[in-house]
């Protein structure tokens, strides 16, 4: 048996409900589009950019590969960052913290104050031990303060492996570094907890 369509119900259609203050008496108009009647107005959420800097490595089985940063180093503080070059064992400048170099008015660059450059362990020369360790204090000075946008420490592995740093003190520091700071390690012989720390390893080659 076929059953009339006309006898079918279909199911009945609520109007929508006014909301209150549409002319009805019920209460003064919302001004909020009725929000509140789903529950609470939610903010758009905004994720504003945060500054985050990375901690690179760039090693390589032979001393001088400071050379593939420092060109980087020189257009970041032609751009209008505030950079520092330290090199640990680069001697023969007699720079030293009061006679370091500065290039483009924003790029600082230092080295330890001594005749030579340092190939030895710091056990045979307290005046060079005494020389890396001012060049350590002051960048770390200045990577605590925050004022620095790009860092370049030069052969600190090899620095500490002579025996002219601590390891434990070096990786402690550069942990803490500013979170919007850059650090380029650059050089042979990286600590393994270094190397762990890194965000980006880049070995060279000849």
């Amino acid at each position: 048996m076929t059953a009339s369509l006309a006898n079918q119900r279909l199911p009945q259609r609520h109007a929508p409900l006014p909301l209150h203050g549409a002319g009805n008496g019920a209460g003064p108009a919302r001004t909020d589009g009725g929000a509140a009647a789903h529950g609470p107005a939610t903010a758009a959420l905004r994720l504003a950019p945060q500054a985050e800097g990375l901690l690179q490595i760039h090693t390589a089985p032979y001393r001088g590969s400071v050379a593939t940063v420092f060109s980087q180093a020189l257009r970041a503080a032609g751009l209008g960052s505030q950079v520092l070059v330290s090199q640990f064992l680069k001697g023969g400048a007699e720079q030293g913290v009061a006679g370091s170099l500065w290039l483009c008015g924003r790029l600082q660059w230092l080295r330890p104050d001594t005749p030579h450059c340092l190939t030895g362990p710091a056990s045979g020369d307290p005046e060079a031990l005494e020389a890396v360790r001012q060049v350590w204090d002051y960048s770390r000075q200045q990577l605590e303060q925050g004022d620095l946008n790009l860092l370049v420490l030069d052969e600190l592995g090899l620095a500490i492996e002579l025996g002219y740093l601590a390891a434990n003190e070096v990786t402690a520091t550069l942990a803490q570094r500013p979170a919007h700071l850059d650090v380029i390690v650059t050089g042979p012989a990286m600590p393994p907890a270094l190397m762990a720390l890194a965000d980006q390893v880049t070995h060279l080659r000849r």
